[in-house]
């Protein structure tokens, strides 16, 4: 199962959100602070505040920025 890191109200996230939704993947949505000092589960994850983040476990993949996380998407679950 896949997790997005995300927060409510950002456009990029949704993005993300939605194609996974389009592509059917089962992923656990994992809401963040809106405050970027606060989002220190974020920063122990990927090593960066900003979201999106995805995690794949079961390929070992950690990523940010909606674009690369898109293409990701396409090549693995598309």
């Amino acid at each position: 199962m896949l997790e997005l890191y995300q927060l409510e109200g950002c456009p990029y996230c949704e993005t993300v959100a939605d194609r996974l939704d389009e592509l059917e993947v089962e992923y656990d949505s994992i809401w963040v602070e809106a405050l970027h000092s606060e989002r220190d589960e974020v920063k122990r994850v990927s090593g960066q505040r900003g979201v999106p983040v995805l995690v794949d476990e079961a390929y070992g993949v950690t990523m940010a920025e909606s674009e690369r996380i898109l293409e990701y998407l396409e090549s693995t679950y598309a």
